[in-house]
């Protein structure tokens, strides 16, 4: 009787245990935290990144529908980092004990201010800090990665930064791939045709802020004698200054193009019908402006 009062008391303890339905080995505990906003309302999605002492990074990834993450870790001091698009980020620390649950709690997020925009009036891009590079895929497998060496840049910023126009023009010929056959290649008419079409340009006055530090910056880009409508998914990075003291402003890009799209149609197949080159292309812009003049 009193072993069965005992067992029945034991399996209740076990089920209210927070580690109850949490398998962790000997040496080990869980962490968990749960991220809201301002409102109380869940931050889905949010980075997490979790390093013990010596500052290595244990564990990182996102939070889920709920806002909250649960990992296991070995016992030990750890620090927690969290960041979600358009809020301050979070930091704390925490001691996890063996086979025990070490909770941060709820965590608010505190909206962050978004930073300074650049002045209004015309800059230029600064192309000694400044990159615009591409990735494709190569036969199913490998990516190739390549940029442009050559390329300007001017912008006019407006009194409100969603009034602003840009223009840049590059020298379709300073295309680099690191391989000298295959940057010829790309120059050729089966690629870019450099001789029929030496530049490539991008004209937007489309800039359309998303939230936070991110905007949409839709234009014209024109490539291989066709013009096609393209948006930069862009966040802007802040102003600083030079090493001369001089005013900077930063940001960076990505945007996806189609080859087909702009008629760069070569798709020579191998024997297991895969084409040599992707059929799409990744663009990064790393972009720092001055002003002009």
């Amino acid at each position: 009787m009193i072993g069965r009062w005992l067992g029945r008391r034991t399996n209740r303890a076990e089920r209210a245990s927070p580690l109850a339905a949490v398998r962790t080995p000997p040496t080990a505990g869980v962490l968990s935290c749960r991220v809201l906003d301002p409102v109380n309302e869940p931050v889905a999605h949010a980075e997490f990144a979790v390093s013990d002492s010596m500052g290595r990074k244990v564990v990182s990834g996102g939070t889920d529908p709920f806002g909250s993450f649960v990992t296991t870790v070995p016992a030990g001091e750890y620090r927690l980092a969290v960041s979600a698009e358009g809020y301050t980020p979070y930091r704390a620390t925490a001691m996890v004990g063996e086979n025990a649950l070490a909770s941060f709690g709820d965590v608010t997020l505190q909206v962050a201010r978004p930073p300074e925009p650049p002045a209004s009036g015309d800059w230029e891009i600064e192309p000694a800090h400044s990159s615009i590079a591409f990735t494709a895929r190569h036969i199913g497998l490998a990516r190739i990665h390549g940029r442009f060496n050559s390329f300007a840049g001017a912008l006019r910023i407006g009194d409100r930064v969603e009034q602003s126009a840009m223009h840049v023009v590059i020298d379709a010929a300073s295309i680099d791939t690191n391989v000298r056959m295959r940057d010829d290649h790309l120059r050729s008419a089966d690629f870019l045709d450099v001789r029929r079409f030496p530049t490539l340009e991008f004209y937007s006055d489309r800039f359309v802020h998303k939230g936070g530090n991110r905007w949409a910056v839709t234009g014209a880009l024109s490539l291989h004698g066709v013009t096609r409508t393209v948006t930069l998914d862009t966040e802007y990075l802040g102003l600083g200054n030079g090493v001369e003291g001089e005013m900077r402003a930063a940001c960076r890009a990505t945007t996806e193009l189609r080859r087909d799209d702009f008629t760069v149609s070569w798709q020579t197949m191998l024997a297991r019908g895969i084409a040599v080159v992707g059929p799409s292309i990744r663009v990064e812009l790393d972009v720092q402006i001055v002003p002009k003049g």
